[in-house]
């Protein structure tokens, strides 16, 4: 006959049992924090934003969306907070106090670790064996040539949301298109020509800032921009030196004499110059009212009114722009589209800044462009249309089908034809010989610019230079324009830091250089061999 089980034995059973059980408990447990979701506070789903690639129109890559994935721990789990902490910081490089913090915070079951960690960050942590943390896959843009137009393309915020620049502008055609392409109107080639040009002018003459536009005069199409200090887009931090703003879209300038260009296109429109050979007077200075205009070089007694652009005289430009007036000449601006912000798929943009009380001798300066400060960009635009036919065109970021794109007349197309042989005679015979590129017909214009400065007043010996080109003149197909702010003249250009001695040669560069990849055809006659035949 069996005995029955001692009192000690049922309570070693009972106490077995528990063990047991409280094993499975602690079991089911660990399973359930490294392998499952949290049942308390969970933490809400994100969704992945899928962004479609950008491309400049030859299909080069601009900008990817690549797999990461955010890293988020329950702290709630750790066995020793202050070390997790610590081994989580160095494999992710975050700050370990904000996660110390996190971690002792009662209130916050999920602490975020890291965003956007790469494949080789996810394997660290992993290595590390750590209870409670959880991946969350999403995406990172990448931008694979890095500074080269990173104010033109953009960046998107940690949600993988468009912040700057075509990511935001493009934001609906990028989301509509996810998986797919968005091709931009850029073409890299000419970007990276423009880039180098463009560092190299602000590097020797010491400039400030330094920017450019090349644009095509039939379609709108911005084929290169650049903004000069520019960012790395990867880093998504501006370093010391830096600087995310596109100058040539959203900073607004007082251009000096390019401006010319518009003054005297308003004069042939309405016929207030006889000829271009009617002369005028000059002379050391001219009064109007209070104030007094003087050239920015010496000048003879008396020009032709062609001389007075090739030569960029102020007096003369005053003289022939008083006979519009203010009334017209305000009238012409905004027909030209230079008295309203520029409207393009570029978020950044800027209105200009023109004279409340509209007079004679606002009249005067506006004609050589001082008194009025407008973004490179919209000037771009309108002296665009001086040359294309004086037909209205709109600029563009996304590559356009059709090779033509212009709409209604804005002036006269026997004025476009007109004002194309005055820029082609500046370069031939006035300040912008230095742009001229044999073979390929340039015409253009050149602007200093006095520059702003506190209390109303211009800073002295500060200019603002830079030089509109277009090629081939009497067909234009595209401008050329670089800006230099406050650049310093050299040995070389004899202590001058005018436009026709800064920003002249470097379009004239830019020209030499993108013309053969855009297959415009070089003219000029074949260079003779000595003792060759005649």
């Amino acid at each position: 006959m069996n005995e029955a089980p001692t009192i000690f034995q049922r309570r070693i059973v009972i106490g077995a049992v528990l063990c047991a059980a409280a094993f499975a408990l602690v079991g089911l447990r660990l399973v359930h924090v490294t392998l499952m979701k949290s049942l308390d506070a969970g933490r809400p789903e994100t969704a992945i934003v899928a962004r479609a690639d950008l491309t400049d129109r030859n299909g080069e890559l601009l900008a990817r969306d690549l797999p990461v994935k955010d890293l988020y721990a329950r702290p709630h789990v750790f066995w020793d907070k202050a070390e997790a902490a610590h081994l989580l910081a160095q494999a992710t490089n975050s700050d370990e106090g904000r996660l110390l913090n996190g971690f002792n915070n009662a209130k916050h079951p999920y602490v975020l670790i890291a965003r956007q960690i790469t494949p080789d960050t996810e394997a660290k942590v992993m290595h590390l064996g750590l209870p409670g943390l959880e991946f969350e896959a999403g995406g990172k843009r990448y931008y694979p040539d890095g500074r080269n137009a990173a104010q033109v393309v953009g960046v998107t915020d940690p949600d993988n949301n468009g912040v700057s620049g075509l990511e935001m502008g493009l934001q609906h055609q990028i989301r509509a298109a996810a998986g797919g392409k968005v091709a931009t109107s850029i073409d890299m080639r000419v970007q990276y020509i423009l880039a180098h040009e463009v560092d190299q002018a602000r590097e020797t003459f010491t400039a400030r800032a330094a920017g450019g536009v090349v644009m095509d005069v039939r379609t709108g199409e911005v084929l290169a921009m650049v903004s000069a200090p520019d960012f790395d887009p990867n880093l998504r931090k501006i370093e010391g030196g830096d600087s995310s703003r596109n100058i040539m879209a959203q900073d607004v300038y007082e251009l000096g004499s390019i401006f010319k260009i518009l003054t005297f296109t308003m004069a042939l429109e309405d016929h207030t110059l006889k000829s271009l050979d009617e002369v005028f007077p000059i002379g050391q200075g001219m009064k109007l009212g209070k104030f007094t205009i003087h050239e920015a070089e010496h000048m003879p007694a008396t020009l032709a009114a062609r001389d007075i652009l090739a030569q960029s005289s102020n007096i003369g430009t005053a003289q022939i722009v008083l006979r519009s007036g203010p009334t017209r000449q305000r009238q012409f601006l905004t027909q030209m589209g230079i008295l309203k912000a520029v409207k393009s798929e570029l978020p950044e943009t800027a209105r200009p800044l023109y004279p409340s009380n509209w007079g004679q001798i606002e009249t005067a300066t506006v004609g050589f462009g001082q008194g009025i400060s407008v973004a490179p960009l919209s000037f771009v635009t309108a002296a665009a249309q001086v040359v294309n036919g004086g037909r209205r065109i709109v600029p563009t970021f996304l590559k356009q089908e059709s090779r033509d794109l212009r709409g209604e007349q804005v002036i006269r197309e026997d004025t476009s034809i007109q004002m194309r042989d005055l820029l082609r005679y500046v370069v031939t015979n006035g300040s912008g010989k230095k742009a001229d590129v044999p073979g390929y017909d340039v015409g253009g214009k050149t602007g200093s610019a006095q520059v702003p400065g506190p209390h109303g007043r211009y800073i002295p010996h500060a200019l603002r230079t830079s030089f509109y080109g277009v090629f081939p003149v009497h067909d234009p197909r595209y401008v050329v324009y670089i800006l230099l702010d406050q650049p310093h003249g050299t040995k070389a250009t004899g202590g001058f830091a005018l436009a026709g001695w800064t920003a002249a040669p470097a379009v004239a560069r830019v020209i030499q250089r993108i013309a053969p990849l855009l297959g415009v055809p070089n003219t000029a006659p074949p260079t003779k061999l000595a003792g060759g035949p005649t």
